[in-house]
């Protein structure tokens, strides 16, 4: 039994009971042995009504957090199972709960709490972002400890379960109720990240506001309708995050991050919609007054100032050392004028992928801009989508950056959403349309090779993807385009022979067809490539050694596939 002063396991001496659960006793221990302090969790057989249940959730609780490591997750050194209680050893975090800061301060400050929430944040996106993901479930003040360098911890992973994608719903319901999503009281879906994201809600909720929602009124105002002196942008973020339906909620944790990074820009989203609604009262005041010639006036003066800051900031940008400020002075231009694309081409092509590297985080960061909303009724990517030609321009260089420099290698199935708007386009320039056109084709059988319908065939037909791999690489792309595209083009036909050779055999393609394409190749990179001027760029000498590589692979595979289909 364990007790002040006992031996534990034969090293861990218990010195003090540091705090009671409704069913565990946490013992602050020290390991004789090495001289450590650690925090010993006791969960005694009597304690709990339904003891097997819960000692199997601890079991899960510590197989999962030993797994884990990230500095805002305990670490956990053992467990013991005793005839009478289960024992669990983690590390000894200094500090109390955001629960008890709750009940000594009451109302906390707002700067703390939105610095906590981005720890939050990442230790619930990493969570999230295991295979499978982790999702918590019981975020709430007296599961978060505050340690005194000013981090937290997220401690308790007792209703913690791993997200299964076939499941309908969750089995049963587990979370503490005021913090829990709709969600998981059952029959309203399987709880996923969006569940975290409404928990981390409530949270922030109840730190912001001293409002705990587990009591009465058992419901979340608008968090400057307790007290105004609150941020405009904070209250945004929380109602987001507590919106009933998940599909209204944030999807992840780093759009969450994204706007608790931004929010004092949001307060100035806020005050601009607020200075315009002062500004439209006022000017039907002065129109009894004076004649409407002076609104005109007024509304395109207005217009020419905003225009005027939104190309001042793109300058700035431009002149801004490091990678960081520059991208923030982007998006600040994006949030001024959403509708006009030079700052997202800005910070496609001069930030993101100035190393040659569309980087996942930056992914997400991009994404996260675009359906940032602008108004009630549209995203900033709405907005954009009104400008029909600046779009398309967007979206060409979104899919291109996909295509060519996703996590360095190039993702094609993600490029195919932007390159189909900039295919289909009647402003791009000529040559961006029929490249849009080429890449857009390899990248939508990139979603479909390999995938079966319902009935169990494949979905690609592959007599149909040889023929398209041919149009494709028609003509003097090279001149047409431009080096590097044809280069693509020409590698990513002699990697399909390469690859999917039986395939195009079983699909009825000739030898002879297939060796002519290579042979054409060949002749198109010997004759029109190696003769170009940036044919000893770096990027250019590297992709012509792939694809002179890639010829002698084909030819080999071509002659393998026919040998194989004559039984050879």
């Amino acid at each position: 039994m364990v007790g002040v002063g006992s031996l534990v396991d034969g090293k861990y001496r218990i010195l003090h009971k540091i705090g009671q659960g409704g069913m565990s006793t946490v013992y602050l221990a020290l390991n004789e042995r090495a001289g450590k302090q650690w925090a010993i969790k006791e969960v005694r057989k009597n304690g709990v009504s339904n003891y097997q249940v819960v000692r199997q959730s601890l079991i899960v609780e510590t197989e999962m957090l030993k797994s884990l490591s990230h500095p805002y997750l305990p670490s956990i050194v053992d467990i013991i199972d005793e005839e009478d209680s289960i024992l669990i050893v983690m590390d000894y975090i200094e500090g109390n709960t955001l629960g008890k800061a709750l009940e000594i301060y009451g109302v906390l400050s707002q700067e703390y709490v939105i610095e906590w929430a981005k720890q939050l944040c990442d230790v619930l996106g990493y969570l999230h972002t295991r295979k499978p993901a982790i999702i918590y479930r019981d975020l709430k003040p007296d599961n978060i400890m505050l340690r005194p360098d000013g981090t937290i911890t997220l401690i308790d992973f007792g209703t913690a379960r791993t997200f299964k994608e076939q499941n309908v719903s969750d089995t049963t319901y587990l979370g503490t109720r005021g913090y829990a999503a709709p969600e998981q009281f059952g029959g309203y879906g399987q709880t996923d990240a969006r569940t975290d994201i409404y928990c981390l809600g409530a949270t922030l909720y109840h730190l912001v506001t001293g409002r705990n929602p587990c009591q009465p009124p058992f419901e979340f105002f608008p968090i400057r309708d307790i007290n105004p002196q609150l941020s405009r942008g904070l209250e945004k973020i929380i109602a987001k995050c507590l919106r009933n339906n998940p599909d209204e909620r944030y999807s992840s944790c780093a759009e969450v991050l994204y706007d608790l990074e931004h929010y004092k820009e949001l307060d100035t989203v806020y005050r601009k919609k607020e200075a315009r609604k002062v500004f439209s009262f006022g000017m039907c005041a002065c129109l009894s007054i004076f004649c409407a010639g002076s609104s005109v006036y007024t509304s395109v003066k207005a217009k020419d100032l905003e225009k005027n800051s939104y190309k001042k900031m793109i300058v700035e940008a431009e002149g801004t050392d490091g990678a960081p400020k520059q991208a923030a002075t982007y998006q600040e231009a994006i949030t001024l004028n959403p509708s006009e694309p030079d700052a997202y081409l800005k910070l496609i092509n001069s930030v993101y992928l100035a190393d040659d590297n569309f980087s996942p985080e930056e992914d997400q960061e991009l994404r996260t801009i675009l359906i940032t909303p602008y108004d009630d009724k549209r995203t900033f990517e709405d907005v954009l989508m009104e400008n029909k030609a600046g779009y398309e321009e967007v979206a060409y260089n979104i899919g291109l950056a996909y295509y060519y420099d996703y996590n360095e290698d190039g993702n094609k199935a993600m490029a195919v959403k932007w390159l189909g708007a900039a295919a289909g386009s009647e402003n791009l320039d000529e040559n961006k349309v029929v490249r849009a056109e080429r890449l857009g084709k390899i990248a939508e059988y990139y979603s479909e090779l390999g995938r079966v319908n319902k009935t169990g065939d494949l979905k690609a037909d592959y007599l149909g993807y040889w023929d398209d791999l041919k149009f494709i690489t028609e003509g003097d792309i090279a001149e047409i385009d431009n080096t590097t595209t044809a280069l693509m083009i020409y590698k990513e036909m002699v990697g399909q022979i390469n690859t999917h050779s039986i395939d195009f055999v079983k699909a009825g393609v000739a030898k002879e067809d297939m060796t002519g394409q290579i042979k054409l190749i060949e002749t198109a990179l010997n004759e029109k490539i190696l003769v170009r001027e940036d044919a000893k760029s770096e990027r250019v000498t590297g992709l012509i050694a792939e694809l002179t590589d890639g010829i002698e692979k084909a030819k080999g595979a071509v002659e393998r596939a026919y040998k194989s289909s004559a039984g050879e």
